[in-house]
Formats: C-alpha cells, sequence, structure tokens
C-alpha cells in the first residue's frame, strides 16, 4: 500500500494528518510520501482538492464528485459532526483497509462553478434579476442607490424604474425579496440586496469616492470592486480572535493584510434566503487556523476554507455582471 499525503507549503494540518495516519496504520507496513503542492496546475495534476489531501494507492477514498482540484485548506468531519482538518482515525483505518469512504464527512461546499455559487447564487442561479416585470430596472435601481449613497432606497426613489414596467415599486421589491435578490424587514423596507447591507455587519466598505457603505458577507464584499468597476477597500475582523482584516482591490488586483488571511465559504443545511442561510457563514479569517476553529465551533455550516484567489474568482463571478445592462 501507497499512501501519498499532498499538502500546500506550510499547512497547519500536515502534521496532524501525518499523526492519524501513524496511529491509522498501527503498525502496519506502508509506504508514505509527503508532496507540497505549490500551483493550482499541480493540483490539477495530483487531483488534490484541498491540503491535506491523502492518497492511497494513487486513489482519494474521501474524494467529493465535482470537486476542483484546489490549494485551498480542505476540512473534514467525523461521525459526530465535528469538522476538522484532517480525516479521523476510523476513517483512514477503512481506507487502509480497502473500504471507500462516504463522500459525506468531507467538507467541500465548493464543487464545479454552479455549486461553488450556490450559498452565494439562489442554487446556481445567479444574483443577476430577470430582464422582465421591472425586476431587473429596479434591482439595478437599488444597487446603484447604494453604490451612490451607501444607504438602501425608499420605493419612491424606485418609482420610475418600477413604473416602465407598469408596476408599483412596492410591488416589485415584494418580488425581489421572494425570489432572494434582496431581503425586507417587517416594515418592508429593504433591509439588504445583497452584496450590500442597510444595517451594520462585520464588513465595510469604502469605495474610490468615497461612499462607505456595509456588505452582506465577504464574499459580498469582494464582489463590489467587479460589481461597481471602481476600486473598493474592505475592512472586517477575524470572529474567532477580532484581529483586523483588510482587503485593499485596487486596478483588478487584491492586497490582503494579514497575507495569511483566507475566506471561510459556508451554507447551512436548511431552506431560506442567503442572508439566513450562509451570510454569517461567509467570513474573512486572519489565517486558517482560526477558521478552522470556528468551523469547530459551528458543526451545523457546511463549507471549507478558500484561498485568496479562489474567494475573489467566487465574488466575481457572482457579482460582477449585476450591472450590466445587457
Amino acid at each position: 500500500m501507497r499512501i501519498t499525503v499532498l499538502t500546500v507549503p506550510d499547512c497547519p494540518n500536515a502534521p496532524l494528518v501525518r499523526e492519524r495516519i501513524a496511529a491509522a496504520l498501527a503498525g502496519r507496513q506502508a509506504e508514505v510520501e509527503l508532496i507540497e503542492v505549490r500551483q493550482e496546475a499541480e493540483a490539477a495534476r495530483w487531483q488534490m482538492t484541498g491540503s491535506p489531501t491523502v492518497l492511497v494507492d494513487g486513489v482519494d477514498p474521501f474524494a467529493v464528485a465535482g470537486a476542483p482540484a484546489s490549494v485551498s485548506c480542505r476540512l473534514y468531519r467525523d461521525k459526530e459532526g465535528r469538522s476538522g482538518g484532517a480525516p479521523s482515525i476510523a476513517a483512514l483505518r477503512k481506507a487502509f483497509a480497502g473500504t471507500t469512504v462516504s463522500s459525506a464527512p468531507v467538507e467541500e461546499c465548493c464543487g464545479d462553478d454552479r455549486e461553488v455559487l450556490d450559498p452565494i447564487g439562489r442554487a446556481g442561479r445567479g444574483r443577476r434579476a430577470p430582464d422582465e416585470r421591472g425586476l431587473r430596472a429596479v434591482h439595478q435601481a437599488v444597487l446603484r442607490h447604494f453604490a451612490a449613497t451607501g444607504h438602501a432606497p425608499e420605493p419612491a426613489d424606485l418609482t420610475a424604474a418600477a413604473t416602465a414596467a407598469g408596476r408599483t415599486a412596492v410591488d416589485v421589491l415584494a418580488e425581489l425579496d421572494r425570489e432572494d435578490f434582496l431581503t425586507l424587514d417587517a416594515g418592508r423596507r429593504i433591509r439588504a440586496a445583497y452584496p450590500f447591507s442597510a444595517v451594520p455587519t462585520p464588513h465595510r466598505l469604502r469605495l474610490a469616492d468615497g461612499v462607505e457603505a456595509w456588505a452582506m458577507c465577504a464574499i459580498d464584499a469582494l464582489g463590489v470592486a467587479a460589481m461597481l468597476h471602481q476600486d473598493v477597500a474592505i475592512t472586517s475582523c477575524d470572529p474567532v480572535d477580532g484581529r483586523p482584516i483588510t482587503v485593499t482591490l485596487t486596478g483588478g488586483t487584491a492586497r490582503w493584510q494579514p497575507a495569511e488571511a483566507v475566506v471561510f465559504v459556508g451554507r447551512r443545511a436548511k431552506a431560506g434566503p442567503a442572508a439566513t442561510v450562509c451570510c454569517d457563514a461567509l467570513n474573512f479569517f486572519a489565517d486558517p487556523s482560526t477558521a478552522e476553529a470556528w468551523a469547530r465551533r459551528h458543526p451545523e455550516v457546511d463549507g471549507r476554507i478558500t484561498s485568496q484567489a479562489e474567494a475573489v474568482r467566487i465574488a466575481e463571478q457572482t457579482f460582477g455582471p449585476l450591472l450590466d445592462r445587457d
């Protein structure tokens, strides 16, 4: 039996997975090879879907169908639903015994692009409202008002866009709320229009023109620059230890501080709008260790840690097209 352990450089879970492999082998003879993977192309060649990935005779017994090659961190769940940075000793024993472990324990919310967008993009349908019944016109008017003022518009501010479709702004907003393009509060006022929030969140935006606004989550915050085609500065904090995190998007380039910061992309296994299902599970973390700590404290959340580049890609795909005119 040949065991190959694939990790990114300085993976914090590399010692843990090696320790568990040794415990699972319990003296059984096996060739164990450790390989550091630095580039996405290398990950694709090895079929590595996060760090650490364990191959048994070249096969990943914990593989999830459709999961993309990735140099991001990978989380696993044990039988009790607790997440961790390596397969459990029991799961490894099954794998080494030749029993394929079910893919269910592996935390991989982000498979192909459609699955990546599920927590954020209305089950893969995207966040751009359809060009019918005034939905897109009013939706875009809401987003432009947020971008111009940092605040949610009143229905009166949306009258022109709604009237052009022969509807009232109140009716169109209600439909946009039902379809989860935005959310209304009990008084039927706009509480959020992804990526913007009308109430304070941990994610503060400063646009290039000086306007300040709140974003619903980390992915939403990262998507604003692509949506508005302007530079954006994001300030947030690690929900575990409170460390400040900044991301400055300038000319299409993101600068992260701390440099080790990551994003956790997750969702709860329940129905409902993104605001309640996943927005508080899409966070910035100062480094992978605090993201893992947060995931262990929230076993009800399915998800995984993404690299900075992947988080920006998800955000751009989700929010980049929202204000397109065609």
